[in-house]
């Protein structure tokens, strides 16, 4: 019996006895393997975004939850943030989220703060839109004071033998320049307007601008702006607004220095004949903004003719009778809000590309005045993108190239040889904000994680909350530049095999629409946050 009982024990034991393991470690141990096993990354930080760890999108519980009786914060947005980050917005309650996530409210303000806040907000942009107005019918008085002049020199030529009758039409270079180089910009879209419309309808554009000019439709609110009383009480207003408290403005060191907040539009030399250039593409581009947004919009979709006609005239929007009554609503909206912006951001202005930035947010916010300070929110970042020198975006392509360096080199080297290391074919992705390449839905997605990432660096939560969020992501302010790199990288194959032209990359990229999936894409790039972005 002894011997059976040695035997057993020798057969059972190692000849290097190890100490006996506790059923507690054994069990924790078992824990461990299983969870580096399901792990989706290599790293130490886990993402948000992979199936395994993304929950759903913040409900309308959660969110009302999250505040306390008087409407604030009981964490101060921690956990709001974590939550839009991990899993986005529920389409239901967008237009309540959006104004936090993009600065229209403060992270730390009441419902009686918040309410304060809209009507002093609604107040500016109205000021605005009366600035618009004004604008115009100066440009109006100016075109018309031009023409007078004109007629004056070409009477007055006829005394002189050694002068020529002076043609306003036909002399180039006297017209008025309605399109420069950024305005010509083709986004390679089924409604963009393309090089050759441009060219061959260029001098019908400028006979209709000078149309326009001297028939300037008025706007509803600016009818009874034209006496000096209306005209005074606008400029005070507009100065009220530069001195209202504005959480985005004195917080953001990059809209504290956009002159028009503090009332002055001719800091940077622009003038109405700038604006009035601006009106005319803007009206151009919202006509021909496409209707994919009617499907997650059915309310918009349903405006009567009425409305949709009234809207029309008070911007003065014309040329749209082959638009549904929705689409011609949506596009005075879009004209009303983008040439108000115009005149808050005098140094970018308008240029073509901003219209598909704003299309999600008028499907959101319902009220005018909240879908342009939800506008203004989303530019406060994407403003250098639309800058004449290009040195934003060019910037930006920077980045994307360092990241494909760093990560993939032999991506990298194959680019090289095809001279498109500057990664100038995602210029459209950068500029639109990957609106081109994702479905509707997936773009506000994809925009709503961005936004969270803004706001939790923007407030520093990022700082405060370093512990609580140290399982998730870290909060990136270029998370944008990381998911181009990332659509890149998922085709490194197809790039290096098959193109051998910067060309065909292009078509690549531009085939890209529908095919993504946007929470794939967030998981590589919070991958490439992990791994690269200390390098760079």
């Amino acid at each position: 019996m002894k011997g059976l009982r040695r035997s057993t024990t020798s057969s059972s034991v190692p000849s290097t006895a190890s100490p006996r393991l506790s059923p507690s470690w054994i069990h924790l141990r078992s824990l461990l393997i299983l969870a580096s096993a399901t792990s989706p990354r290599r790293g130490s930080l886990r993402s948000p975004w992979t199936k395994r760890k993304r929950k759903h999108s913040l409900s309308h519980r959660h969110w009302h939850n999250l505040l306390s009786p008087d409407g604030k914060f009981h964490d101060g947005g921690v956990k709001f943030i974590k939550k839009v980050r991990s899993g986005g917005v529920d389409p239901s309650i967008r237009a309540e989220v959006w104004p936090f996530l993009l600065g229209v409210y403060d992270l730390n303000s009441s419902s009686a703060e918040r309410s304060i806040t809209g009507i002093q907000k609604r107040k500016q942009y109205e000021s605005l839109r009366r600035k618009c107005q004004q604008l115009l019918d100066q440009c109006h008085r100016g075109d018309r004071l031009k023409v007078i002049d004109e007629v004056s020199n070409s009477v007055s030529s006829i005394f002189n033998k050694d002068c020529k009758f002076h043609d306003y039409e036909d002399d180039a270079s006297t017209r008025p320049s309605c399109f420069s180089a950024e305005y010509l910009y083709n986004l390679q879209d089924d409604h963009s307007i393309h090089d050759g419309y441009y060219s061959s309808n260029l001098s019908y554009f400028e006979k209709e601008y000078r149309d326009q000019l001297t028939s300037i439709d008025r706007y509803a609110w600016g009818a009874e702006s034209s006496s000096s009383e209306s005209s005074l009480e606008d400029e005070n207003e507009l100065l009220l607004a530069s001195s209202i408290s504005d959480s985005c403005v004195e917080h953001d060191p990059i809209l504290t220095k956009i002159p028009s907040i503090r009332g002055d539009f001719s800091e940077y030399n622009r003038t109405p004949e700038d604006f009035a250039t601006w009106q005319r593409i803007i009206r151009l581009d919202a006509i021909r903004a496409n209707a994919e947004w009617v499907i997650y919009s059915p309310e918009l979709a349903a405006v009567s003719m009425e409305k949709a006609l009234h809207s029309a005239a008070s911007v003065g929007l014309k040329d749209y009778e082959d638009l549904d009554p929705g689409m011609v609503y949506h596009a005075a909206r879009m004209v009303a809000v983008l040439e108000a912006y115009a005149v808050y951001d005098p140094e970018i202005g308008y240029c073509q590309g901003m219209s598909d930035l704003l299309s999600p947010i008028l499907v959101v916010m319902e009220e005018d005045h909240e879908a342009f300070w939800c506008f203004a929110g989303l530019m406060r970042k994407a403003r250098q993108n639309f800058r004449l020198d290009e040195t934003g975006i060019l910037r930006q392509l920077n980045i994307v190239s360092k990241i494909i360096k760093c990560k993939d080199l032999h991506l990298y080297q194959h680019l090289e040889k095809l001279q498109a290391e500057d990664c100038c074919f995602v210029y459209r992705m950068v500029l639109a904000l990957l609106r081109r390449e994702l479905t509707f839905e997936q773009t506000m997605c994809l925009w709503e994680v961005m936004w969270a990432d803004q706001a939790a660096i923007r407030s520093g939560i990022r700082k405060s909350a370093r512990e609580r969020m140290r399982l998730r992501a870290p909060p990136a302010d270029d998370l944008l530049l990381y998911t181009i790199a990332a659509c890149i990288l998922q085709r490194r194959k197809l790039i290096i095999e098959r193109y051998s032209s910067m060309d065909e990359i292009v078509k690549e990229c531009n085939n890209m629409a529908g095919t993504l999936d946007v929470w794939r894409l967030l998981d590589d790039a919070h991958d490439l946050v992990l791994t690269v972005h200390q390098k760079i």
